[in-house]
């Protein structure tokens, strides 16, 4: 199983840099701890070229920040759609990827969406104090299942941790 951990988002706007942070972080983890099989990607959004990128992977989960009524972060599972814009400030959704990756490449890579709870938008560097939270949260979390990653089926994750 290859996985990929896709982050994206604005890092000059405080909160809407959490899915690139969190990539960059689980990066450092994986390579300390020399976990195979997993790689890592980031943009300031998601592109129709990532349709081409995703096709190499039989997993891969798209890191974004939002500002949903959720409790620190949620992983929720994607399902192809022609939709370009879904609920979010992006120009393409990763529904919308997943739809291109299964008609051009004929593959659907399973595919989720880890939310990340932001609270600070303005333009600025970092996250806030708030997002780290959200951020370690969830770091913890993928930390402790990084083992499962490698398995045909990851039990209960897409409901985990999903409080809104």
């Amino acid at each position: 199983m290859k996985t990929l951990f896709y982050g994206y988002g604005n890092p000059g706007r405080r909160d809407d840099g959490l899915g690139v942070a969190f990539v960059e972080e689980l990066e450092k983890y994986v390579r300390e701890k020399q976990i195979a099989g997993i790689d890592f990607d980031s943009n300031y959004q998601l592109n129709i070229e990532d349709a081409d990128t995703i096709s190499r992977y039989d997993r891969v989960f798209f890191c974004d920040a939002t500002t949903e009524d959720i409790t620190d972060f949620c992983i929720t599972e994607v399902s192809p759609s022609e939709a370009r814009v879904e609920f979010t400030m992006h120009a393409v959704s990763p529904a919308f990827v997943l739809d291109l990756c299964r008609k051009i490449y004929n593959k659907s890579p399973d595919t989720y969406l880890v939310h990340l709870k932001g609270y600070e938008w303005e333009f600025r560097e970092g996250v806030g104090t708030k997002g780290k939270k959200s951020l370690e949260k969830a770091l913890s979390f993928f930390k402790k299942h990084l083992p499962f990653l490698n398995r045909e089926e990851i039990p209960d994750l897409p409901e985990t941790h999903c409080v809104t």
